[in-house]
């Protein structure tokens, strides 16, 4: 696999797929540039080697066709804040315009195309469609790891019109961090399971059973957990028909040695809302008409104890409602421990990109942890052992 250290981009136009689908605010502003900053080392290496770079990406899920709302143009502002010159913008991803700004860019230039996705071929894997958009450059750097699961026409299919693809910087950077968990991991390790759904984690799960020393299990899936136990869960998250899987994960992890720390008390509270009337209950005792929507203080104890006594971390998933600012205490208190653990006690600490990387961005503590993932579906996928066809298709 070429990586960008290892290749000299002078002359050359590169057609660079990042992942620029940040989120935007009703005014088209950005709330969290992580994704756009962490390009600036691969599209900086291409033009200062001489070369120009041909930006392209998807932003959201528009429903087919130009929506104004998904249009790229909203982001210039930041790109030519974080490139420090002025970017500049095709109006379509194919057609004429992107053909003449493509051709006429310069050595040192960099062009934005418009959202892929305002063509329903990209998602399709549209071969038809990757010749097109390959015709842009000369040679094809994936640095999007966020969309390396997915067979789409310009994380992969577009490969095979190139003889020169080239590893960006996020994406090996991705893939080295995600290794070091994988095989390299200093004990005691730990990985931190958040999010609602087990249904969501499983094969990631049983993939760290073979690994790690310990499991945190937090957020929604907890509760099915519970109620698989015998506990009263009240209105809490519950995924029914995954109870006995819940059951079949505990015994595993035992046949295994693996430790599972589970919440010993909750949060819960009467609606789904940040000003809903709250109480701290025993996991397994929620009344009715109550549901449970973050880890209690004994819970947010307990784990902080076994991450700071931890030389390998993980931790993907929330512990739970974050986004409501009342219900956000378990989850900051874990980023707050991952934080202490790496800078205090030498731990390698990996962030597994989603609402655990926004959560820990948000709480200022992004650059104090060893690696935040940009791509949480595609970590999973990768850490499950997969093969991502937009990493397959740069060898």
């Amino acid at each position: 696999m070429k990586t960008v250290d290892s290749y000299n981009f002078a002359g050359k136009k590169a057609l660079v797929r990042v992942d620029f689908n940040v989120p935007l605010n009703d005014q088209y502003e950005i709330t969290d540039d992580t994704r756009i900053k962490a390009t600036i080392p691969t599209v900086l290496k291409i033009v200062n080697d001489g070369g120009s770079a041909i930006l392209m990406s998807h932003l959201g899920r528009p429903k087919g066709g130009p929506e104004e709302k998904y249009s790229l143009k909203h982001i210039i502002p930041a790109l030519n804040e974080a490139f420090g010159r002025e970017v500049k913008f095709a109006d379509d991803c194919i057609g004429q315009s992107a053909t003449d700004l493509a051709a006429s860019l310069q050595p040192g230039e960099i062009l934005l195309l418009e959202n892929l996705r305002f063509y329903k071929e990209e998602e399709k894997g549209n071969v038809e469609f990757a010749e097109k958009l390959s015709k842009l450059g000369d040679v094809w750097v994936n640095d999007a790891f966020g969309t390396a699961h997915r067979a789409h026409a310009s994380t992969a299919v577009i490969g095979q019109f190139f003889a020169d693809r080239v590893c960006g910087y996020v994406m090996q950077a991705e893939l080295d961090n995600a290794k070091k968990i994988l095989e390299d991991a200093e004990r005691p390790f730990t990985a931190i399971m958040g999010g609602a759904k087990i249904s969501d984690k499983i094969l990631i799960i049983e993939r760290l059973l073979d690994t790690v020393d310990n499991l945190i299990i937090g957020g929604g899936m907890t509760y099915t957990f519970t109620k698989a136990q015998g506990g009263q869960i009240g209105k809490s998250l519950l995924e029914a028909d995954k109870q006995d899987l819940a059951l079949d994960i505990l015994k595993k992890a035992e046949a295994k040695g693996v430790k599972i720390y589970m919440p010993v008390d909750n949060v819960c509270a009467d609606s789904f809302s940040n000003d809903a009337n709250r109480q701290i209950v025993a996991t397994g005792h929620i009344p009715d008409g109550w549901e449970g929507l973050d880890i209690g203080p004994e819970t947010v104890k307990l784990f902080t104890d076994v991450v700071l006594n931890s030389k390998t971390i993980l931790w993907n998933g929330p512990m739970g409602v974050f986004e409501f600012e009342n219900f956000a205490t378990g989850t900051n208190a874990i980023a707050e421990a991952v934080v202490k653990a790496t800078e205090e006690n030498g731990a390698f600490s990996l962030i597994g990109g989603g609402d655990s990387a926004s959560a820990v961005n948000q709480a200022g503590y992004g650059d104090r942890v060893s690696y935040v993932s940009t791509g949480g579906g595609a970590l999973l996928e990768y850490m499950e052992g997969k093969v991502l066809p937009g990493v397959a298709a740069l060898s």
